[in-house]
């Protein structure tokens, strides 16, 4: 047995399909089956169940999952430990966070630690934060930013940025003159919604209660184009403040506070609890914490 064969059936495992397997390794449909067939016979049973309309584990097969596993585990841990062995952070660091904490959050973060760090070379996973806690649990990724709330016994989470919801308009709304605006004002006015995420979540618990009186004129895929929308003067919208900071400064949008509920979003730096964290790893956690700290203390742009 070679690691090869060992990440393929790993893979194999989790996908429950050779072809998807094999897109993820890298490899032919037919050499993946091969590598399988040759675990096999090393083990003298057969280890996974090709008979249904999805692959999955034997008897035998959950077994040396759990063993695959471990070996995968201490290997990585292996070439962490001799990466390391300098005390200087290098090698590959992998990141995942969501679009908007890509673009908002993180590149001052990722400045900083390139600036200090030079010799590691970061991979960034881009989704929503449930695909990136799986990545975590299974071993994918270093580190995670997550919106929080998150529940996973396997994650240690620390929160490292908080950021308050409010009111986006452009300077020609009425509302631009108001330092402050009750939920049921705001319902009066087209609104520009983000279609799914933790935002989307917290907004539409806001605006239950307004359901007959909600007049959303469209829902979006992302942050900037909501933005562009509101400065032209197509609707409303709720944003994290630090988010729009650009479009403030340049006279693009006003933020207006919201009377009432107040509400944020938290972000929370992650990683496995069993897992040796590399040298890497800690200098990256210690530099999120670090800036977001300042973060946390500077007051939200366009708003006393």
């Amino acid at each position: 047995m070679d690691f090869d064969q060992l990440v393929t059936f790993l893979e194999v495992a989790r996908q429950k399909s050779f072809s998807r397997a094999g897109e993820k390794v890298f490899r032919s449909q037919s050499a993946v089956s091969a590598q399988i067939r040759q675990l096999e016979q090393e083990y003298g049973d057969r280890l996974l169940d090709r008979s249904g309309k999805t692959v999955k584990l034997t008897p035998a097969g959950q077994i040396f999952y759990e063993y695959a596993l471990r070996l995968k585990t201490l290997r990585d841990e292996s070439l962490v430990a001799v990466a390391d062995h300098g005390h200087t952070p290098r090698g590959t660091l992998l990141v995942g966070a969501n679009e908007a904490t890509c673009l908002y959050v993180l590149p001052e973060v990722f400045a900083e630690y390139c600036h200090r760090y030079p010799d590691v070379q970061i991979s960034i996973y881009r989704n929503f934060t449930y695909k990136i806690v799986e990545k975590l649990e299974n071993g994918s990724l270093d580190v995670g930013i997550l919106s929080l709330p998150v529940q996973s016994p396997s994650l240690k989470i620390q929160p490292i940025f908080r950021d308050r919801l409010m009111l986006m308009v452009s300077p020609q709304n009425p509302l631009a003159k108001l330092k402050s605006a009750p939920v049921s004002e705001l319902v009066k006015y087209p609104l520009l919604l983000p279609k799914t995420g933790h935002t989307r979540r917290l907004l539409d618990k806001l605006f239950r209660e307004y359901n007959t009186e909600l007049k959303v004129r469209m829902e979006l895929p992302s942050i900037g184009m909501i933005k562009s929308f509101v400065a032209a003067d197509l609707g409303v919208s709720l944003i994290s403040a630090s988010f729009a900071r650009d479009e403030v400064a340049a006279g693009r949008v006003k933020l207006v506070g919201l009377e009432g509920p107040e509400l944020w979003r938290e972000l929370g730096l992650a990683y496995r609890r069993d897992r040796t964290l590399s040298v890497a790893n800690k200098a990256f956690i210690a530099v999120s914490r670090q800036l977001s700290s300042y973060v946390k203390k500077t007051e939200a742009p366009g708003h006393a």
